[in-house]
């Protein structure tokens, strides 16, 4: 297989996985918080805060992934 071939793949493998997992990781933090907001709807502004901090660094996961596919995609 051509070495450039290759490397469009790494990029592509590295786009999805860097896509999908946040992805999956913050619909499963916002329904955990929903959750426990409904269980406890006094605490909702404590994590409210939690939850979008949360999401936030992953997040900065999928930027990372980001970073590296277009790192290897032009070096």
């Amino acid at each position: 297989m051509d070495p450039e071939t290759t490397k469009m793949l790494a990029v592509a493998g590295v786009m999805a996985f860097g896509a999908l997992v946040p992805a999956f990781g913050i619909g499963w933090i916002g329904s955990k918080a929903m959750e426990a907001m409904g269980r406890n709807p006094e605490a909702a502004p404590k994590i409210q805060t939690a939850m979008i901090l949360v999401s936030a660094f992953v997040e900065a996961i999928a930027i990372y992934a980001l970073v590296v596919a277009l790192i290897l995609k032009f070096v």
